[in-house]
């Protein structure tokens, strides 16, 4: 499936929030990146790169928040409108 995603840069790998809006369940593609973590991306002018998907451990995730809430403020939103902890996906080239 092809899935627009919101993304952020962190050196080489992309960035993804699996937010779905502060739902209660992860997004479906979020269980899809860990069933079979290596997918294909399209970077909007840079096309299409081979990644492999790993959901950010606690200390990376807590370095990554704060510039995600820079990139889209309303994830805070949707945290505090669930008990799931929203999970952060790294999508490092391969």
């Amino acid at each position: 499936f092809t899935t627009p995603l919101l993304f952020m840069r962190s050196g080489a790998d992309l960035v993804v929030v699996g937010s779905q809006g502060g739902l209660p369940k992860d997004p479906q593609w979020v269980a899809n990146l860990r069933a079979q973590p290596d997918v294909a991306v399209r970077v909007p002018r840079q096309g299409r790169r081979l990644a492999r998907a790993r959901v950010a451990d606690p200390s990376e995730r807590a370095a990554l928040w704060p510039r995600l809430l820079e990139t889209y403020a309303d994830f805070e939103t949707y945290q505090t409108w669930t008990d799931r902890e929203i999970p952060v996906i790294v999508l490092s080239p391969r």
